[in-house]
């Protein structure tokens, strides 16, 4: 089995679909392809769903230049743009017939919590907040992300939206009080040996320079840039290899 590992969406749907054409497992309808309904391939997600990363890429998704948001209107129009592509999300998910494996990331827990609001001094994610004027997510979209798993494993290979060990998979105050989330991979990257794993694929820390692939890990969230993981798990040993869409 072959599996396509994406990081971080982040409301960067274009891309996505542009990786399951180029990898043969969508269609020009954006409906799973027999690569996929076959089991030969499996598709996995890292999560963080919604909230684009920058006030220029709310502007892409939004249409509006510059995008303000703390403006009702363009946090309805932000709002309104990722529902109608999660729903198309969803429905690829669900006729794709359990091969497509969707994690929860920490911006998606905040949406279906209501806190905390996420962002920086220079952008807050307030589309989802009617309290702010943006919209709520539909109960139906609510539901489906509920019931999206912190973590999956394939033949040893462990992916997460954060780490390998279960306190980085809880999105709790603690997890936005300290580093560690941002810091593991470095200060203790035997985390993944310790917990058991072959290998270990992440994303929540933005690799700017392109996917960072070590010996017992990768972090992934790197689709700003195209780029996304191939591994096929039952290698001995693995050989995970970088993809990158062209003129992404």
């Amino acid at each position: 089995m072959r599996i396509v590992a994406i990081g971080d969406l982040h409301a960067n749907f274009p891309t996505l679909w542009r990786i399951l054409k180029a990898e043969g497992l969508a269609d020009p309808g954006l409906r799973p392809t027999e690569a996929l309904l076959s089991g030969k391939t499996h598709l996995v997600l890292l999560g963080d769903l919604v909230h684009p990363k920058t006030p220029g890429d709310y502007g892409r998704l939004t249409g509006l230049n510059p995008y303000n948001p703390l403006d009702p209107h363009h946090l309805r129009l932000a709002a309104g743009a990722q529902i109608r592509e999660l729903f198309r999300l969803k429905a690829f998910q669900e006729a794709a017939q359990g091969q497509v494996t969707i994690l929860l990331g920490n911006h998606d827990e905040a949406v279906l919590k209501g806190e905390p609001i996420l962002g920086n001094q220079h952008l807050r994610h307030l589309e989802f907040h009617p309290e702010h004027g943006g919209r709520p997510l539909p109960e139906t979209l609510r539901a489906w992300m509920r019931g999206f798993p912190r973590e999956a494993v394939f033949q040893g290979v462990h992916f997460a939206h954060v780490g390998p060990v279960p306190w980085l998979q809880e999105y709790d105050d603690l997890f936005y009080a300290q580093s560690e989330p941002k810091t593991w991979w470095f200060r203790t990257p035997d985390y993944v040996e310790r917990m058991g794993y072959r290998f270990g694929v992440y994303g929540h820390v933005p690799m700017k320079e392109g996917i960072l692939l070590k010996e017992r890990f990768a972090l992934i969230d790197a689709l700003d840039l195209g780029e996304y993981l191939e591994i096929f798990p039952e290698e001995e040993p693995l050989r995970p290899q970088v993809k990158r869409l062209n003129h992404a």
